[in-house]
């Protein structure tokens, strides 16, 4: 499975347990309007990291915190890409 198909599948599996109306993912929406809270943006990188095998966030290269779901999936593809 490739990087962003299993960021978006985790995203929706965490977004579906909150049962509210929620917007549509798309690259340019903000994190905090994804109807992701802290804890479940935590929870979503721990799951990615056993499914995916990476953590980009331990990578002392990243400056500033993702702010959109596309930065967010930037971030783990730039990661995953072999180098």
């Amino acid at each position: 499975m490739r990087v962003r198909e299993a960021i978006l599948a985790h995203v929706e599996a965490i977004r579906g347990s909150k049962g509210n109306a929620l917007p549509p993912l798309t690259d340019d929406l903000a994190l905090l309007d994804s109807g992701l809270d802290s804890l479940s943006i935590a929870v979503l990188v721990t799951r990615l990291e056993d499914a995916l095998g990476i953590d980009p966030f331990t990578d002392s290269a990243l400056t500033s915190p993702p702010v959109t779901l596309g930065e967010f999936i930037g971030v783990y593809e730039r990661v995953a890409q072999p180098h």
